[in-house]
């Protein structure tokens, strides 16, 4: 379905609820919610976003499933949030200060929820919410109580350096890591 632009800013006040529950093997976490993914309700709902297909490639999920198909996640032990929660029509809309309170909000939702990883899809928006400046893609050393944590390259058709096949590697090694664990 087709938005107009005007159906798109009416959804900036929207708030997205997260897809999760307690123990998840790993809790996906995007920057924010894009205006599409407001409007829709369904995370990563952007045609041009990648984490869906990414997602299937790397094997987490049996098949690609579709945005509106988010809550079947958690049969997989898997959820998804985002580190702030405000919708924007592009990520540099945000402020340092959104990105710091919103990785205050996580770390307190990850010690609720207690995930074995949690996936930040962006190493810029780990780097400033959690104030770790020389963070590189994948895990890293911090944890968050025992929650590890996974810098993904993030799945926007925006970062074209990253192609499906490269991305679909990076999620595939985390993948391997949550899953080979008991």
């Amino acid at each position: 379905m087709r938005y107009t632009p005007e159906e798109l800013e009416a959804a900036r006040d929207r708030v997205v609820p997260d897809v999760v529950a307690g123990g998840l093997r790993v809790l996906f976490c995007g920057i924010n919610p894009g205006l599409m993914t407001a409007v829709t309700g369904h995370h990563f709902a952007r045609p041009g976003n990648r984490f869906w297909p990414v997602l299937h490639a790397a094997g987490f999920t049996p098949r690609q499933f579709h945005p509106a198909e988010q809550g079947a996640l958690l049969d997989h032990g898997l959820g998804i949030t985002n580190v702030v929660a405000r919708p924007t029509a592009r990520a540099d809309e945000l402020t340092a200060e959104e990105y710091r309170e919103g990785g205050r909000l996580l770390a307190e939702k990850v010690a609720r929820l207690q995930p074995r990883w949690l996936a930040v899809a962006g190493v810029t928006a780990y780097r400033v919410a959690f104030g770790d400046k020389h963070a590189a893609i994948g895990p890293q050393e911090r944890t968050l109580g025992a929650t590890r944590i996974w810098a993904l390259p993030n799945p926007s058709g925006l970062n074209a350096h990253w192609t499906l096949a490269t991305m679909a590697e990076e999620y595939g090694r985390l993948r391997t890591a949550a899953f080979a664990e008991s």
